[in-house]
């Protein structure tokens, strides 16, 4: 393997430059308070980085490799929610009563849930493992949820099915990361928006989540991924700000119990064993040396299904993709089923152009890490595993058919587009130059192949 020089922990100044907190265009359709939420998400970085903290509770680096291998996962938003189609915040925006809001669930009846064929659309998408989100701040469980407060869940409500229980079996026969998203808070509970001034009702908000947790944890055989979010009370400060009330070292000592290997994200106010960048911002900066996410939507106009469309391009998600794997990072793509649990025939045509993409790049980006060029905004950066470095060539206004790398101490044998010609280059102390086709550029990304002398 390369050696590469480590990346200062100061550099996690830097990205909150870099990964600018300036929001996607699905913000200018969102609520006030959700653009609220936004922000604080998009710098989830120094959120997660404050998390309290507990020897033992986070995974060792050894028991992260399969995650950091993955790379690239599919999120997935699917509720009461998806039947306004308005977005998930919709109970919260629309001012809708706990009351009203419930009402929903009696015409949640989906007739086209299909877990396996989920699985198989992110397969095809060249994912490798999924989140599903098992509670939105809604309150609705999406399983069979003793737990739930006033049985707010699919089972004892008009679908009368475990969600959940479908979706980690297909996930398994799929060969699929199982995770789970879960958020703690609850809009239906007044003591979230005040929670010292209304104790009591706040205490069986957390009652619930206790309860909801163990019970993903326990009764759906092996997680891999525990996702939360909404840890941050009255949609005010950090998750890490409200770890006084959720106690996150308490509930994550129990989720180890049932799930010791488990993945857990810092959105609870814990040190998360991944720190989380959230929103469609474009990444920039130098490579991170802590495993990190970004996570988007696919539709620009919200998390959950909208009737308003606003699709990212599959060129923008590669080029997202390659920008967030060359800088050490994992990406989690969203997609929002319908009422009737179908993703929309328009984001599975482009998830399938990305898989297709991905068929012939993908071993640039699957098992590999970043480096060891530090990335050229908008114009390249780099993955590295055994004798070879990939070069993603970003397809953009300064591509150029001369790419110029910085020195390298190891001779290159070799420089080829991956699965294409083989490429004229040169290597001297001042370091790398390659000499490319214009016809040969990807439309979205060119991943060019060096092989190294043993």
């Amino acid at each position: 393997m390369f050696q590469i020089k480590p990346v200062r922990f100061k550099l996690i100044i830097a990205i909150f430059i870099s990964l600018s907190i300036s929001l996607h265009t699905q913000a200018q359709q969102m609520g006030k308070e959700e653009l609220k939420s936004m922000e604080k998400s998009n710098s989830a970085f120094k959120g997660g980085i404050n998390g309290v903290s507990q020897p033992g509770l986070n995974l060792p680096p050894e028991k992260m490799q399969w995650w950091q291998n993955a790379k690239f996962g599919m999120f997935i938003h699917w509720g009461l929610y998806a039947i306004p189609a308005s977005g998930e915040w919709t109970m919260f925006n629309k001012k809708i009563s706990p009351e009203e809001y419930a009402k929903l669930a009696d015409q949640f009846k989906p007739r086209s849930f299909n877990a396996d064929r989920w699985a198989a659309i992110a397969k095809a998408a060249g994912m490798k493992y999924m989140v599903m989100v098992a509670k939105h701040h809604d309150g609705f469980a999406m399983w069979n949820s003793p737990s739930s407060y006033h049985h707010f869940n699919s089972m004892e409500t008009a679908a009368h099915t475990d969600f959940i229980a479908q979706y980690t079996a297909a996930c398994r026969k799929a060969g699929l990361g199982v995770g789970i998203y879960y958020s703690p808070m609850d809009w239906r509970f007044p003591g979230y928006f005040d929670p010292k001034g209304l104790p009591e009702n706040a205490a069986l908000m957390k009652q619930q989540a206790y309860g909801q947790v163990e019970e993903l944890m326990k009764n759906y055989g092996k997680i891999d991924i525990l996702w939360y979010d909404g840890g941050w009370l009255a949609h005010k400060g950090t998750d890490a700000d409200a770890a006084w009330f959720w106690e996150p070292l308490k509930l994550n000592a129990m989720v180890r119990k049932y799930q010791p290997d488990i993945v857990i994200n810092p959105r609870s106010g814990m040190f998360g064993d991944f720190q989380v960048n959230e929103g469609g911002a474009e990444v920039k900066g130098p490579i991170l040396d802590f495993p990190w996410e970004k996570c988007l939507s696919l539709n620009g106009t919200g998390w959950g299904f909208t009737k308003a469309q606003n699709l990212m391009s599959v060129k923008s998600i590669l080029q997202m993709l390659v920008n967030v794997v060359d800088r050490g990072g994992n990406m989690l793509l969203n997609v929002g089923p319908d009422p009737d649990g179908i993703i929309p025939p328009a984001h599975v045509a482009i998830l399938t152009n990305v898989g297709k993409w991905l068929d012939k790049n993908g071993k640039s980006i699957y098992g590999t890490r970043a480096g060891p060029f530090e990335p050229v905004d908008s114009l390249y950066g780099s993955t590295h595993k055994d004798n070879k470095i990939y070069i993603h060539l970003i397809n953009s206004s300064k591509v150029t058919t001369e790419l110029h790398l910085p020195k390298y101490d190891r001779q290159i044998r070799s420089c080829r587009i991956l699965k294409g010609q083989n490429l004229k280059f040169s290597q001297d102390k001042n370091g790398i130059d390659i000499s490319i086709d214009s016809k040969e550029l990807d439309p979205a990304v060119t991943t060019i192949v060096l092989t190294c002398a043993d």
